[in-house]
């Protein structure tokens, strides 16, 4: 018992704790939805490319987005940016729940919708991810915090994936993305719980193009960054899709 409270005891901070549970159950709902929405693609058009242009719809606005989202992030609210970004998350997966339980879902759509939410999620992964650290109130902590995240992030990735299947054939893709949108209020209400100091968001001192230019000058020159990068650019190309 010693040893698990050493090991979850970023769950000391009230905020972290608000925050891990209700993530936890998110996030599982979101893979289960990525393969409810592609397993809905196949059955309409039994096309692998139109699986393969929903899969680039919902993630290319990370690769457009992600140099410069970081530098805006420092310059806003975090706690504030991951509200709306769970509050937008909650609309965009009751749209097309909607649509599927009114049988008036097409693939157009799925791409549309698919679209907006690789957009969303552009700006939610890195504003969430740091904001980590104003979760947490003990600086010591902080490393199990961003352990216990990543936990969360992989197992919600095997767990939610293994029960996709079995919820779509038992209820159908509608019932399971409409549930995927009410998980998501959970996230909304403890963010809305939690206690944070007013000021959590930088005052630019260069602008934007410069900041984005020096972090790139960052990683060309540190070696350990640039390693990480080009290894996690290599599996995510060529590996993940797959």
């Amino acid at each position: 018992m010693a040893g698990l409270a050493f090991a979850t005891r970023a769950l000391r901070s009230r905020n972290f704790k608000l925050f891990f549970a209700r993530q936890g159950i998110s996030l599982i709902g979101t893979w289960m939805t990525r393969i409810a929405m592609s397993w809905l693609v196949y059955r309409l058009t039994g096309s692998a490319a139109l699986l393969g242009v929903v899969g680039f719809a919902s993630q290319i606005p990370a690769l457009v987005l992600g140099p410069i989202v970081g530098v805006w992030i420092d310059r806003w609210n975090r706690h504030q940016t991951v509200v709306w970004t769970q509050a937008l998350s909650t609309v965009q997966s009751l749209a097309p729940a909607a649509l599927m339980l009114a049988h008036v879902i097409a693939v157009w759509e799925i791409v549309v919708l698919a679209l907006m939410q690789g957009f969303i999620n552009a700006i939610d992964m890195p504003a969430r991810q740091s904001f980590t650290i104003e979760m947490v109130e003990r600086r010591e902590d902080l490393g199990n915090a961003i352990a216990l995240n990543s936990s969360i992030v992989n197992g919600a990735r095997l767990v939610g994936r293994a029960i996709a299947g079995v919820v779509v054939a038992a209820v159908g893709e509608g019932y399971r993305i409409l549930a995927d949108g009410i998980s998501y209020i959970a996230v909304v209400v403890a963010l809305l719980l939690m206690r944070i100091p007013a000021a959590s968001a930088s005052k630019p001192k260069k602008d934007v193009w410069w900041e984005v230019r020096d972090g790139w000058r960052h990683v060309v020159a540190s070696a350990p960054i640039r390693s990480i990068l080009v290894n996690l650019s290599v599996v995510s190309l060529f590996g993940v899709p797959y």
